[in-house]
């Protein structure tokens, strides 16, 4: 190849690439924004940390909704707050912010802790609806930095976590600001304008509290101008300060205007192309356009495969997100086999911690880290980097659907198995083990399974296995020992 022709060639290389990642930059329109490609560390994730921890944590009664339910009169925050501060009047949600210190948070033992559990992402809530940021914010003056801890939790979790080469998650609530305190109940300071940087504009008591037939809140007035614009520089901020590879938004967002939601997605999708960040974005329907980010379910899941990666975010308690004295945790079996059941069906899990106000991790929490870190350290060849199969199981279980149907479910039995694959092998995953020490595997029977099973071998044990494909099931002779405590792989040749 001549000299010359040789330089023609770089040269249309590179503005084919120039080009290419020219087309690649979001406008704020949804037609631009459906560029959005969900990258493939994601993908290979599986399993996620974040937290539910800040102000509201401080009074350690059971409802990350304190803020809100203090203020109404026939609820029980009323009457634990009135008891335990005084009136409302007196002592509001403003005046919990001196009493977060968060004396004894440690950022690198809490990321040793995501590690420890096998997690692939993590990280805290940024903003929750109470208006108070967990990081160093300008646009907003009730801050961790300026006040409380006197700490940039956000910046802390993001270098600990990131040194141990996890995946970094931020979670914004803050579209809930709108209309969260009662501004329109002169009895409470939240009616206080010198406290309005707090608790926002004065709205009706109607501005969210009805629903529409589809269970939407219905927002009247929508969200002022200066809410959005505030809104807005908050979701900057976290993008350009601490680049999180994972944004994730909790629902209501769709009070917002098209415009702004658009500009954030886009100034969001702009910031990762520049810094050749592989970004995700989730969000609950319908704030956003299917195809424009990353779904996510709140306590919830697909009923099976769906074609896109997607996101359940739920607790590591049945029916609390933040810590109490009255916090039961999941047992650890319930929490392997969801997070089996949704990466069956192309999902990931994003588990809820609820930390001490002290900012410690309690133990009983510590323990379900570990010992779902112990399952995947010996297992995570069937959950890391797999994908759905054909099926995603079989079992008479049926999962509930609907926002929150997982706080009503009880659980996977002995005839529920979940299917993975990896790199042309099959696993066979079963949530239980039947007593009667054979496993039958319908999918896998010769009527069903489109090929000869030659040979099976159950993850973390030495035996043999014995089986037998027959027409109907494939019939698994369980060896006498378990080679684990809960959910059990059978890797399928």
């Amino acid at each position: 190849m001549s000299k010359l022709l040789k330089t023609t060639c770089i040269i249309i290389v590179c503005i084919s690439t120039t080009l290419a990642n020219a087309q690649k930059m979001y406008k704020p329109t949804w037609e631009s924004l459906q560029q959005y490609e969900c990258p493939e560390w994601f993908r290979d994730a599986k399993f996620g940390i974040y937290t539910h921890w800040g102000v509201y944590s401080v009074p350690e009664c059971p409802s990350d909704w304190y803020g809100h339910n203090m203020y109404y009169k026939n609820h029980p925050n009323y009457k634990s707050h009135t008891e335990t501060y005084g009136a409302v009047n007196k002592f509001g949600y403003k005046d919990l912010v001196p009493l977060f210190t968060a004396p004894k948070f440690n950022a690198d033992e809490w990321a040793d802790l995501f590690v420890e559990s096998g997690a692939r992402f993590a990280g805290p809530c940024g903003e929750h609806a109470d208006g108070f940021a967990m990081w160093d914010s300008k646009v907003n003056p009730w801050n961790s930095v300026d006040m409380g801890p006197k700490r940039d939790i956000v910046a802390e979790l993001g270098k600990a976590i990131r040194k141990r080469g996890l995946k970094y998650v931020v979670s914004l609530h803050h579209s809930w600001l709108w209309g969260w305190y009662p501004t329109w109940d002169e009895n409470t300071d939240c009616a206080d304008p010198a406290n309005a940087s707090l608790y926002g504009e004065k709205v009706p008591e109607t501005a969210w509290r009805t629903k529409d037939t589809k269970g939407y809140y219905k927002v009247n007035p929508m969200p002022s101008a200066e809410f959005e614009r505030v809104w807005l520089e908050k979701c900057k901020e976290v993008v350009d300060g601490y680049s999180p590879d994972l944004l994730w938004f909790d629902n209501r967002v769709q009070i917002l205007s098209e415009k702004t939601r658009q500009e954030m997605m886009a100034y969001a999708y702009n910031h990762a192309e520049k810094n050749d960040q592989e970004f995700v974005l989730t969000f609950k329907r319908p704030d956003f356009p299917l195809g424009t980010g990353t779904v996510d379910l709140e306590r919830n899941r697909m009923p099976k495969i769906y074609p896109e990666p997607w996101l359940t975010d739920n607790s590591i308690s049945q029916k609390l997100w933040i810590w109490t004295t009255e916090l039961e945790c999941y047992p650890t079996n319930n929490l392997i086999d969801d997070l089996v059941d949704i990466v069956s069906k192309n999902g990931n899990l994003l588990l809820n911690l609820a930390p001490h106000p002290n900012g410690t991790i309690p133990e009983d929490q510590k323990q379900r880290l570990r010992e779902i870190g112990k399952w995947l350290k010996l297992n995570g060849e069937a959950i890391y980097e797999s994908r759905p199969w054909l099926i995603y199981g079989e079992g008479p279980t049926e999962t509930k659907t609907g926002h929150l149907a997982d706080m009503k479910f009880d659980g996977f039995g002995d005839e529920d198995i979940r299917f993975t694959t990896r790199e042309g092998r099959l696993y066979a995953i079963a949530l239980g083990w039947p007593e009667s020490g054979v496993l039958p595997i319908k999918s896998l029977g010769s009527s069903n399974y489109n090929g000869k099973v030659k040979s099976i071998k159950l993850i973390g044990s030495e035996s043999k296995i014995v089986f037998k494909q027959m027409e109907n099931a494939l019939e698994i002779q369980l060896p006498e020992n378990k080679p684990c405590e809960h959910a059990f792989v059978f890797r399928v040749n």
